[in-house]
């Protein structure tokens, strides 16, 4: 069961009226059937993997609590951090590593008799992943206490609006919601169905749209030339963020409905004048966890090196981002790129205060549009590499974009439009509220006559060319 599939649109209208009937006492009981049902209505059997994850999080993290001795917490600590992350590794990467074992012997001549093995990979397998770790690690730094009740620890893992792409939260912010006494609250309630329905405009109208034609390009690399796929490669970052950011949407919408705060993963990333805050701005959830379990404690333990400690912590923690997105050398050089981008603002970084400050250039319209821009561009360029399916057809694509032109590939006139339109009315929100918050108000006017026609209008879109057959939500495939 998807966010976009009828089987929601009947599944959760069914569970918000039966949450706010039964007894408060019950409904965390009610979310973990739900989230489960949830689950295995896309694939029963990786349900089974879901429920062994948290069986072993909830026996180590006690074994963690029971003992007094550090070096014993530490050990326990670890065992179930591997543990947890073997099936994430066995399903994600063996059959990719398993492959290109093949393709070394080929290359050496080798024949080998077994069969190449493909692998099916449970959806949302490295967010609920990540989840469980943040817990085991919390409990271990004794920032949370450790959940007595195995059932509402499932919950935290298995919370279906999270699972399948995030955000991926923590233990210290979830579960004391999941037991705390609730009243239906009317502002929340409306704030969530309105955060759903800007996440349906995202995913159906701006991204779906965009992926019909980013595809068509991507996919045959050798039929287009520098134009078209120069084009496209500056539609991926958007296509992506409207994805994965109106599944966060309708996922925060969700939980809102029910009661449920659920950090937000996008902050209009697009208005970022630099590396750094774009990815203070971009998946937060995922780049705050890493930064907490991993860039945090590293550069902390490489202090004595300075700048060239955080140097260090950024290329590894970014190398983890993108070994997490994918097993291939593509996210690697996508991880080890960000880092790079990072690293050099980290040591250009006093200039650049000095400069600014000396010429008051942040007050200056064309230094924000430029420092925007220029963002944008380095973002795009490296996206490609998460995009196509190996190396050699990366830099195809940036050989293509600096070496030939022609005419740009329309493809189908009503998507290409379509798209545009989407992504200019996306665009458009993003910026006002950005830079004039107070002003534009469509969803949160005071005219209730301006927020009605303004639902109206966004749901009739939606209905009119939104794209109902489309693929599924990019982040599955993480």
């Amino acid at each position: 069961m998807v966010f976009t599939s009828l089987n929601f649109l009947i599944f959760f209208p069914f569970l918000i009226i039966l949450y706010w009937i039964i007894p408060n006492k019950n409904r965390w009981i009610l979310l973990l059937i739900s989230s489960y049902f949830f689950y295995i209505n896309l694939k029963p059997v990786f349900a089974l993997l879901l429920a062994g994850v948290t069986l072993s999080t909830y026996f180590f993290t006690s074994l963690i609590n029971q003992n007094d001795s550090d070096s014993r917490k530490k050990m326990y600590m670890r065992i179930n951090i591997m543990l947890i992350l073997l099936p994430l590794f066995f399903f994600k990467y063996f059959s990719t590593i398993n492959n290109e074992i093949f393709n070394l012997l080929e290359w050496l001549h080798i024949r080998w008799p077994l069969p190449e093995i493909k692998l099916i990979l449970p959806i949302g397998i490295s967010f609920y992943t990540f989840m469980a770790i943040g817990y085991t690690i919390d409990v271990y730094n004794e920032d949370v206490e450790f959940e007595k009740n195995i059932g509402i620890l499932a919950l935290f893992v298995s919370f279906f609006p999270l699972i399948l792409s995030g955000p991926i939260e923590r233990a210290k912010n979830m579960i004391p919601q999941f037991k705390s006494n609730k009243k239906i609250d009317y502002n929340m309630v409306s704030e969530g169905f309105k955060l759903m329905l800007w996440g349906y405009f995202m995913k159906l109208v701006v991204a779906d749209r965009m992926d019909i034609y980013v595809d068509a390009v991507f996919k045959n690399i050798s039929h287009h030339n520098g134009t078209s796929l120069f084009y496209a490669s500056l539609l991926y970052p958007f296509q992506m963020y409207a994805d994965l950011g109106g599944y966060s949407l309708i996922a925060i919408g969700t939980s809102k409905i029910l009661g449920i705060n659920v950090m937000h993963n996008f902050n209009r990333p697009f208005s970022a004048t630099s590396m750094s805050e774009f990815w203070r701005r971009w998946h937060i959830s995922l780049i705050t966890w890493l930064t907490d379990y991993v860039y945090t404690p590293l550069s902390f333990n490489l202090r004595k090196y300075k700048i060239g400690g955080i140097i260090i912590s950024l290329m590894f923690t970014f190398l983890i981002s993108g070994v997490w997105h994918g097993a291939t050398l593509n996210f690697i050089f996508w991880g080890l790129i960000q880092g790079m981008f990072l690293s050099f603002e980290a040591l250009t970084i006093k200039k650049k205060e000095l400069l600014e400050t000396r010429y008051n250039l942040k007050k200056k319209f064309l230094y924000t549009i430029g420092g925007i821009s220029f963002t944008f561009i380095l973002f795009a360029f490296s996206q490609v590499f998460s995009k196509v399916s190996n190396l050699s057809d990366a830099f195809v694509v940036y050989y293509k974009i600096f070496t030939t032109s022609g005419s740009l590939f329309i493809g189908q006139p009503s998507t290409f439009i379509f798209s545009i339109l989407g992504l200019l009315m996306l665009l458009l929100k993003d910026f006002t509220d950005e830079f004039t918050p107070e002003k534009f108000l469509l969803f949160n006017n005071k005219s209730k006559m301006v927020r009605i026609l303004s639902f109206s209008i966004i749901i009739i879109i939606i209905l009119l060319i939104g794209v109902f057959d489309g693929g599924q939500f990019i982040y599955f495939q993480f």
